[in-house]
């Protein structure tokens, strides 16, 4: 366990090409679950928290870390599963999203792997936890579930998607009217928080589940006229996604002739951590950490004049 816990900070630092590395990790019972490990800034064994007034019911308290008072979630208890016990054996996962920091109270933690993203396949139709789920995988010959952690979060402490008047303000669409902005991501939550920011713009959205998805609907689109710009103004698209994670996607689009005009928006969680080079590298034309619609709204707007 200490290797684990001394190795997370050094590792969190990998950004391959349509790789990524999970931590597993379990709540109550034997399922295993993964979080990116890109996310995740350390692993402590559970201190004492604190309890506070009006917390949410999944927030088990506060924890005091390293000068920061953060918010604990009990995962299991977020997920609809039962609560956590004996709190003096079980660990939290700091993790970084959506410009905030987050304890996630687990019974237990495992070890990292190195996987594929192509390896990382969508939630099962029909599975229990299926609507906190992005994304399943196998190791060992288990099924290892990945929750949907923008979902949870966005249940305890929802997001505002209201972009401001003065975003919308002398917005001309006269040249793109019959154009559409893309969305590639894996969370529903996050799919429809862009949905609702850019609509507001007057926007028209088509939204895919991951890379693959949107690469296979993007050479559609591209096919009548040869050049995906005629009908698409703008891609927005995550960066963890199964089948084919948005640095793949953003490559395979600018090595595509029908697609590579397409400007590409990497719209992600990854905020504290992010690798700008790897942007550079694949070619995406910009990035915004997740999630504020007044930054999107401002940044489609930029790559549509």
């Amino acid at each position: 366990m200490a290797g684990i816990l001394d190795s997370v900070n050094q590792r969190t630092q990998l950004v391959g090409q349509n790789r990524l590395e999970l931590l597993l990790f379990k709540l109550k019972g034997r399922q295993r679950f993964g979080i990116n490990v890109f996310k995740v800034r350390e692993v402590l064994q559970c201190p004492p928290l604190t309890a506070m007034p009006k917390l949410n019911p999944f927030v088990r308290g506060v924890a005091h870390i390293r000068g920061q008072t953060i918010s604990v979630i009990d995962l299991s208890l977020a997920t609809g599963g039962g609560k956590i016990e004996d709190l003096k054996k079980c660990f939290i996962i700091i993790a970084e999203y959506n410009r905030s920091v987050q304890g996630f109270l687990v019974s237990s933690v495992e070890r990292i792997i190195n996987i594929n993203w192509d390896s990382i396949l969508p939630p099962p139709k029909g599975s229990g936890r299926a609507s906190y789920l992005t994304a399943v995988t196998e190791v060992d010959k288990e099924l290892v579930e990945i929750l949907d952690v923008e979902k949870i979060l966005n249940e305890i402490s929802p997001l505002k998607t209201d972009v401001s008047a003065s975003v919308t303000e002398g917005l001309d669409l006269s040249n793109i009217k019959d154009k559409i902005i893309f969305i590639a991501d894996d969370s529903s939550v996050a799919r429809n928080q862009v949905t609702k920011a850019l609509t507001t713009l007057g926007l028209n959205i088509v939204a895919a589940k991951n890379g693959m998805e949107a690469l296979t609907m993007l050479r559609e689109l591209a096919k009548e006229t040869g050049d995906v710009t005629d009908k698409v103004g703008v891609l927005v698209s995550d960066i963890e996604m199964p089948e084919m994670d948005g640095y793949t996607l953003t490559a395979e689009i600018k090595n595509s002739p029908e697609l590579k005009n397409l400007h590409v928006i990497l719209h992600t969680s990854l905020s504290g951590v992010f690798n700008q080079a790897m942007v550079k590298k694949v070619g995406a034309d910009d990035f915004i950490a997740k999630f504020h619609p007044d930054e999107l709204a401002n940044a489609v707007k930029k790559w549509l004049d």
